[in-house]
């Protein structure tokens, strides 16, 4: 069952004007890098506030939540939030949380830690010599027994990722189990909107009741419009008081904190230290660097009954195809979402729906360079995504290795992700000259921006130092997926959390200014 709600959280839309207050630190988002923050500071006995943009939806009420619901109450603009294509680039739909736990409540739970190679590069070619695995992995240790991390098991494969699976091991590509933060997952498949089961391990049941337990205080549809400065000093925040959905004005609020901890992502805490006025320093990179991770979904349909939305709905990888910028990651979303983005208009799409039972889905992604953008243009947030060469180069590459495995696995069809092709056998496959399709053409989705704050060693290219802090502001910390200095090639939430605890441990034992 669903974990017992939050108490002690402020809601927003419930109160009757706005509000100021003080703190030591002000926690600007409760997402996974959020709520690890705010619990280990509050532990630590000092006076923690947090502010969520979105609503607190507790887990007994979205776990009954209709998946088109969750998009609608726990999704940034209701899951249609658009990286624009520059250049052969596709428009990318992110993904984002937008709600008290953020993007851990919408996410598959799948948890890597961040590869080997990742931090080899970091500590090595970039200089952040802290960042090596030795040094990391008591933060990883930490975060994998809090959420609790655990290997789903092969039973726990739905029928669609076992098909998979026939054909990566008949192309000597054999899968991998990932692991998740779940406990007693019955294979539901509904963990992109919400486990109605209380099985998914969200911050919002583990990391945020630590933080509150220990003094901190929530409060949510409050959202953030600039950080208050004096000189070179943040000294806290000001915003705006929503007023339920529609995200209307309430009222007004001001928090002065002696430290702020910005952790809204990599898409909303560079469009905030826009609006505050940073970015003008020397590095000028403060919403560069974007990474996305962007993914292409191939489906297959195979002469028999299938049901892939029963089991869990990611279960096994495969890194087979890594040296070509490629991980292969298991997935199926509920029938009814499914539905919605099959090809065809009215009988033609209900004849492709209708074959729903008979339809297996994996996933693709790219490891891939950073080549995105967010912007504040005329006070409005942008997203540009420009694909680099290697990455456009590997599209087809994902594409054709993942046909070939459901053609091994005996699919009778598979489905690219491109707009307007239909169902393609394994003989057009041969003659299908995927490298010269139009970018726009191209079906891509992320749920892994990153990088848009990078950390670094000087601020002539990085705009966190390897602590955290802002080089442009003293006692102002980034902890989120926004300060990685790449991408990962993997999902990124238990890096995130890790890296978070890497620099709440550091925050304790820091002293707060007076």
């Amino acid at each position: 069952m669903p974990e017992a709600a939050l108490v002690n959280v402020i809601h927003g839309r419930e109160l009757e004007r706005g509000f100021e207050r003080s703190c030591d630190v002000l926690v600007i988002g409760s997402g996974a890098a959020g709520a690890v923050i705010a619990a280990e500071l509050a532990e630590a006995g000092q006076e923690v506030v947090v502010v969520e943009e979105g609503a607190y939806v507790p887990a007994a009420e979205y776990g009954r939540m209709r998946p088109s619901q969750s998009m609608r109450h726990l999704w940034r603009d209701a899951g249609l939030t658009f990286a624009l294509g520059i250049g052969n680039s596709p428009a990318i739909n992110v993904m984002m949380g937008r709600c008290v736990g953020g993007s851990s409540v919408a996410t598959g739970g799948v948890c890597f830690r961040i590869p080997s190679a990742v931090l080899h590069d970091w500590s090595t070619r970039l200089g952040l010599r802290e960042l090596d695995e030795r040094a990391m992995e008591p933060c990883f240790s930490e975060v994998e027994q809090r959420i609790h991390v655990e290997e789903v098991p092969v039973e726990a494969r739905s029928r669609s990722t076992q098909l998979f699976a026939l054909g990566a091991a008949a192309l000597d590509h054999p899968l991998k189990p990932l692991r998740r933060n779940t406990k007693n997952c019955n294979g539901c498949g509904r963990c992109n909107f919400g486990c109605p089961h209380g099985s998914k391990l969200s911050v919002d049941v583990t990391y945020l009741p630590r933080a509150l337990a220990a003094g901190a205080t929530l409060y949510s549809d409050c959202a953030v419009d600039r950080l208050t400065i004096d000189r070179d000093r943040v000294t806290g925040a000001t915003g705006r008081v929503l007023d339920g959905p529609r995200a209307r004005t309430r009222g007004r609020f001001a928090v002065r904190a002696r430290r702020v901890v910005l952790s809204a992502g990599a898409y909303a805490s560079p469009l905030l230290l826009m609006k505050s006025g940073l970015g003008r320093g020397r590095s000028g990179q403060i919403g560069r660097n974007l990474t996305l991770h962007p993914g292409f979904r191939v489906m297959a349909r195979f002469d028999e009954l299938v049901q892939g939305w029963k089991g869990a709905l990611q279960s096994a990888y495969s890194d087979a195809f890594e040296r070509e910028r490629i991980t292969l990651v298991g997935l199926f979303v509920p029938p009814g979402v499914l539905a919605a983005t099959l090809p065809g208009i009215a009988e033609s799409h209900a004849r492709s729906a209708a074959g729903i039972p008979e339809l297996c889905v994996f996933g693709g992604m790219l490891h891939d360079d950073a080549g995105g953008t967010v912007h504040s243009v005329l006070g409005r947030p942008l997203m540009t995504y420009r694909l680099s060469a290697a990455d456009r180069a590997a599209v087809p590459t994902l594409m054709r290795r993942m046909a070939e495995i459901w053609f091994a696995a005996g699919a009778r069809s598979v489905f690219l992700p491109v707009l307007g092709l239909g169902p393609v056998d394994r003989d057009r496959l041969r003659s299908l000259d995927l490298e010269h399709i139009p970018a726009h053409r191209l079906e891509c989705a992320s749920q892994h921006p990153l990088g848009t704050c990078r950390m670094g060693t000087s601020a002539a290219d990085s705009v966190v130092d390897p602590d955290g802090q802002a080089w442009e502001l003293r006692e102002l910390f980034v902890a989120d997926g926004s300060i990685l200095p790449t991408s990962l090639g993997v999902n990124p939430q238990l890096s995130i959390m890790s890296m978070a605890t890497r620099i709440a441990w550091k925050l304790r034992e820091r002293r707060l200014p007076d």
